[in-house]
């Protein structure tokens, strides 16, 4: 089974300023639910469960795309994990909010989500999601988490849910100055760095292209003390 990861670097599902990606995304649900009404899940642990959240990904994933939505509410103990691992089996994709990063994976782990979406990604379902959402499978993720919560006003490493191998830098277009002084002291070897309103595909666990509704996707590295910024 073609196991799949779609890389969101940033953008405004509300707006629609990633309808483009998001048609792409809808597209392969459809292809995985074959001669059924396609079922996407989102799941918006990084924002608190946050329903407005919730609504404008319906708006666009039913409105438009004519796509099931289903929520799994974790924070405030709305759902049972039986309850929600009947919504990940009937899923065909599964959609990761943006917010933070950090307190989503504590929670995950808390929960036992992680390993339910780690299962599904496994078992073939389409697994996608945006900033929060985006860099948590990589080994380490560029996270605002410390500027989030006041702790000081520098980005951070943190280290991901390690799926696939590597880094990943989302908001890259808003984020390319304080990204390139990290790798140059060395904190981090080089990067999937995502601009707003653009995503990168991986397929089996390996880089497969990039999907941009206007933004673009770079990786970035250092060689021989140069910075090398390379447009996938």
């Amino acid at each position: 089974m073609e196991k799949t990861i779609i890389a969101i670097g940033g953008g405004e599902i509300k707006n629609k300023t990633t309808l483009k990606i998001d048609e792409y995304i809808a597209n392969k649900a459809k292809n995985h639910a074959g001669e059924k009404r396609a079922n996407a899940l989102f799941i918006g642990t990084a924002s608190h469960d946050s329903m407005p959240y919730f609504n404008s990904f319906r708006k666009t994933y039913t409105s438009v795309f004519d796509i099931k939505a289903e929520v799994a509410l974790i924070v405030y103990g709305e759902m049972n994990m039986e309850k929600i691992a009947g919504k990940i089996e009937m899923a065909d994709c599964i959609y990761i909010g943006g917010g933070d990063t950090v307190y989503m994976l504590d929670k995950w782990k808390e929960t036992g989500l992680d390993k339910l979406i780690i299962k599904a990604y496994e078992d073939g379902k389409i697994i996608c999601g945006l900033s929060a959402g985006a860099i948590c499978w990589f080994k380490d993720m560029y996270t605002d988490y410390e500027i989030m919560r006041g702790q000081s006003s520098e980005y951070v490493l943190k280290k991901g849910l390690g799926i696939l191998d590597g880094a990943m830098c989302p908001h890259f277009n808003e984020r390319e100055q304080d990204f390139t002084a990290a790798l140059k002291k060395g904190e981090i070897n080089g990067a999937y760095c995502v601009e707003n309103d653009c995503a990168i595909e991986f397929i089996d666990g390996k880089y497969n292209g990039v999907i941009s509704a206007g933004g673009k996707a770079y990786y970035m590295s250092i060689e021989n003390g140069e910075t090398i910024k390379k447009e996938l």
